[in-house]
């Protein structure tokens, strides 16, 4: 017993038993959650659909994400069938609809998601331009016709007040 006591306070014992301690926590671990490039390139054409992001399934941060983890795991499983990206796609949106697609398809009505923004920022631009030639063709108003008497009155008035303050 003394001599398992001794053996455990030498450092070097200490640390070779955490590194196999260690070692075998680490092989314990499951691969399904792994990220292959393969799994995130078809991912990264398919929206998250959980809810409380705005990612895609191949970049979705969420650890234990309820609709990341099990689509990674389909993407998978179909790849290792055999099944090309587009093939996996097309599977997803028939379960999910089109907004299981992180974009707009560029066909057909989907096609205003595209071209939407570009026709709305000329628009603008265009009313840009209107407004400022408008402000550009109208004259400023003249100053407003002051009676002369008015004006005497105040520069007298000004006049008898610097005199006091210069006494």
């Amino acid at each position: 017993m003394l001599k398992l006591k001794t053996k455990l306070a030498q450092p070097g014992f200490r640390a070779v038993l955490l590194t196999a301690l260690l070692t075998i926590a680490s092989v314990a671990q499951t691969t399904s959650g792994m990220l292959t490039p393969d799994i995130e390139r078809v991912g990264m054409k398919l929206a998250c659909l959980c809810g409380g992001c705005n990612n895609t399934v191949g970049n979705c941060p969420m650890i234990g994400c309820h609709y990341t983890a099990p689509a990674r795991d389909k993407i998978a499983a179909m790849q290792k069938a055999g099944a090309d990206d587009k093939t996996i796609i097309d599977a997803f949106v028939s379960q999910e609809g089109l907004k299981a697609l992180a974009a707009p398809p560029t066909q057909g009505f989907s096609l205003v998601g595209w071209v939407m923004p570009f026709i709305a920022i000329a628009g603008g631009l265009l009313v840009v331009g209107l407004v400022l030639r408008n402000m550009m063709r109208t004259k400023p108003a003249g100053a407003p016709e002051i009676d002369r008497a008015v004006l005497d009155r105040y520069h007298d008035q000004i006049e008898k007040d610097t005199a006091r303050l210069d006494q």
